[in-house]
């Protein structure tokens, strides 16, 4: 049984916090640069150079990405042989949350209450999501999530006459209904099974698989290929000016489910797509 200090948790996302609002994922990068290499439109070439230009000098400087540093969405894939010692985990995540947004001058974008408002004033709390795995590590997720691009996002529960016609469907749609909302190019996660809440949880975890990977099941595999390539052809572009990106990635997850169900749920970002991870 390995012991971990709830306070080295504390530290991680902290640090993560901050690294993950002013340096995007390499993955990220690259997918954009490749996508600005392939657009033929003057419009849309100046608006991904733009946006080349501004994560650059984020990267640079060491400023946030995106003036909205979105909410805190901490994953935690804790190890079965761990003891967690030294206070409660999920204060141990707020104060590190706190701590991370309070020194990168990140904005607090946080309301205590989803309709009386009222800023928390330190970005808590955290959307904390935990998960009981093998061995004796605790691997730790960052992702801010902005709200641009999650206000888009959308979950259908189909019946299984919906069929695969029904998710493709609900896919473009959903996409197109978002339009330039999202500050596109957008990166699309696709959950599918489970129940209500794990088909939304698949799409978030979605979102941030890296672009440069594919589902292992050669089934989904080509459904993703399949239905980027379908979503670029809405002709949306970058910040919704037209072109030939609209999505720089769409992964999708899924789970079993019922034998009455088919639950979809589809999680938009914006090309400020980040993400960053450190295991203990």
């Amino acid at each position: 049984m390995r012991e971990i200090n709830v306070s080295a948790i504390t530290d991680v996302v902290e640090r993560l916090c901050i690294e993950a609002n002013t340096h995007l994922p390499a993955d990220v990068r690259c997918a954009i640069e490749t996508c600005r290499a392939c657009e033929d439109g003057t419009i849309a070439q100046s608006v991904l150079d733009n946006i080349i230009e501004n994560y650059n000098i984020a990267d640079r400087e060491n400023v946030p990405i995106c003036q909205d540093t979105g909410m805190a969405c901490v994953f935690l894939e804790i190890g079965q042989d761990v003891h967690l010692m030294g206070g409660n985990l999920a204060e141990a995540v707020n104060e590190g949350v706190r701590r991370g947004y309070t020194k990168g001058y990140l904005r607090k974008s946080v309301v205590a209450d989803p309709i009386r408002r009222g800023n928390t004033g330190d970005n808590t709390p955290a959307m904390l999501y935990t998960e009981i795995v093998p061995g004796e590590n605790v691997k730790i997720t960052v992702g801010p999530k902005g709200f641009g691009s999650e206000n888009m996002s959308a979950i259908r529960m189909f019946k299984p006459s919906a069929g695969l016609q029904g998710i493709k469907d609900f896919v473009l749609e959903t996409v197109e209904n978002a339009g330039p909302n999202p500050c596109p190019p957008m990166v699309i996660g696709v959950g599918i099974g489970g129940t209500f809440d794990k088909a939304a949880l698949l799409a978030k975890k979605a979102v941030m698989r890296p672009l440069d990977t594919h589902n292992p099941d050669p089934f989904y595999a080509e459904l993703e290929a399949e239905m980027l390539v379908k979503v670029n052809a809405l002709g949306i572009g970058p910040q919704g000016f037209g072109g030939k990106t609209t999505a720089i990635g769409l992964n999708i997850e899924v789970l079993p489910t019922h034998i009455a169900g088919m639950p979809c749920a589809i999680n938009i970002n914006c090309h400020v797509t980040r993400h960053k991870t450190e295991v203990l």
